[in-house]
C-alpha cells in the first residue's frame, strides 16, 4: 500500500508538470509562476500550507504550482532540477532534509532562481527569504505548560514525561526539542526519554507510545512535536484501556486533529505553529525577494503577530511567535487548526 501511495503521488506530480503549458499561459496575466516544493502531504500542516501559500500569493498577484516530495529527499532534489528548467519567478521550499537541501538551493540561485525557505529552516547555505516559526521558543512555551500540567498533577514539577520527535533530520523537530529541554533542565525531578517517529509516520510514533508505556508505566506525560502523532498515540492509549487525560498529552503544531483531541480531553496542550502568518508573511515579500530589492530588517505586523525580520548569515529571517491552545480557548478562530483563514488580503511590504 505504501508503495502505491508514493506512485499515487508521484503521479500527481507528473500531471502537475505535464500540465505546465496551460500553467505558463495563466501565469502571463499575473506576475509570474512561484513553485512551491512540499516535503510531504502526511499531515494537515503541509496539506494546508498549499492552500495559505497559495491563496495568499494571488492576493500579490504570483501564480503557485506546487509539487510533493513525498517525504523523499531525491524525489525533491530531482523536482529542484526540473523547476530550474521551467525559470519560475522563485521555488518556495520546505526540504525534506534540510542538509541534502543546501546543493538544490545553491544549484537554483545559481540559475537566477530566488529561493525561499518556508517553515524548515535551512542556515548552511544562503537563500532569498526564511519564513518559520519561533521553533525553539515553541519548545520553551511547552516547557512551560509541561511544568504546569506536572505541577497541577503532583503538587510539585516532578514526573515522568516521553517526548516524540518527528524525523531527526527535519530542523523543525530539533529546534523544538533544543528549547523544550533547555527550559526543562531546570527541573531536575523530571526524566525526559526522548525517541524519534522517522518521517513524521504516525504509525512510528504509536509504536514508540506501545512500548514506552510497557517499559514505563509511570509516564505522566507525552509530548509529541505534532498533532498527526498525537492522534496515534491517543488510539495507543485508549486500547490500553486509559482514559482521556490519564497519561496527559501535548503536541506542537496546532493541527485541526490536535483541537479535536483537546475537545475530546485526550490532549491538555497544543502549542501552535502559526502557519497562516508563515504563509503570509512569504506573500508580503514576494515582491522584494522575485526583483532582487533590499529586505530590511525589522519588526514587522504578519497577520496581527508581532513578527521580527532579522538579516542572518543565511539572509533575510523573519520569525513568527506560536501560542499555547488549551481547553479554554480552543475555539479562537485566530489559530489556523479552526481553518477560518484571514479575509483581509496580504499586502506586500514597500
Amino acid at each position: 500500500m505504501r508503495r502505491l501511495l508514493r506512485s499515487m503521488k508521484g503521479a500527481v506530480a507528473g500531471v502537475a508538470l505535464a500540465a505546465l503549458a496551460v500553467s505558463a499561459a495563466a501565469a502571463q496575466e499575473m506576475k509570474g509562476t512561484i513553485y512551491y516544493l512540499v516535503p510531504t502531504l502526511l499531515d494537515e500542516f503541509q496539506t494546508g500550507s498549499i492552500d495559505a501559500i497559495t491563496a495568499f500569493m494571488k492576493d500579490v498577484g504570483y501564480e503557485v504550482i506546487s509539487l510533493d516530495g513525498q517525504n523523499q529527499s531525491n524525489t525533491q532534489l530531482n523536482q529542484i532540477d526540473d523547476v530550474i528548467n521551467l525559470k519560475p519567478a522563485a521555488v518556495i521550499l520546505a526540504a525534506v532534509d534540510f542538509d541534502a537541501a543546501k546543493t538544490g538551493i545553491e544549484k537554483m540561485r545559481e540559475a537566477g532562481i530566488p529561493v525561499m525557505i518556508f517553515d524548515r529552516q535551512i542556515v548552511s547555505t544562503p537563500s532569498d527569504f526564511t519564513s518559520v516559526a519561533g521553533t525553539v521558543e515553541i519548545g520553551y512555551v511547552a516547557a512551560e505548560e509541561a511544568a504546569r500540567l506536572l505541577n497541577e498533577k503532583h503538587g510539585s514539577v516532578k514526573g515522568k514525561v516521553l517526548q516524540i520527535l518527528g524525523d531527526p533530520g527535519d530542523p523543525y523537530t530539533l529546534d523544538i526539542q533544543k528549547g523544550f529541554e533547555e527550559k526543562m533542565a531546570a527541573y531536575p525531578d523530571v526524566t525526559i526519554i526522548t525517541q524519534a517517529a522517522m518521517q513524521w509516520e504516525a504509525t512510528n510514533a504509536g509504536n514508540i507510545a506501545q512500548d514506552q508505556i510497557l517499559t514505563n508505566p509511570d509516564i505522566d506525560l507525552i509530548f509529541n512535536h505534532a498533532a498527526h502523532l498525537s492522534v496515534a498515540v491517543a488510539a495507543v492509549l485508549e486500547a490500553a484501556g486509559k482514559k482521556p487525560g490519564e497519561i496527559m498529552m501535548m503536541s506542537s503544531n496546532g493541527a485541526p486533529v490536535g483541537l479535536d483531541l483537546i475537545r475530546k480531553g485526550w490532549l491538555q496542550v497544543e502549542v501552535e505553529q502559526p502557519m497562516f502568518a508563515q504563509a503570509a508573511a512569504l506573500a508580503m515579500f514576494a515582491d522584494k525577494v522575485v526583483n532582487k530589492e533590499e529586505i530590511k530588517a525589522g519588526n514587522y505586523d504578519v497577520t496581527g503577530l508581532p513578527s521580527v525580520l532579522a538579516i542572518e548569515a543565511w539572509g533575510p529571517n523573519i520569525k513568527i511567535p506560536g501560542a499555547a491552545i488549551t481547553k479554554d480557548n480552543v475555539d479562537d478562530p485566530k489559530f489556523w487548526g479552526n481553518l477560518k483563514p484571514p479575509t483581509d488580503p496580504i499586502t506586500p511590504v514597500e
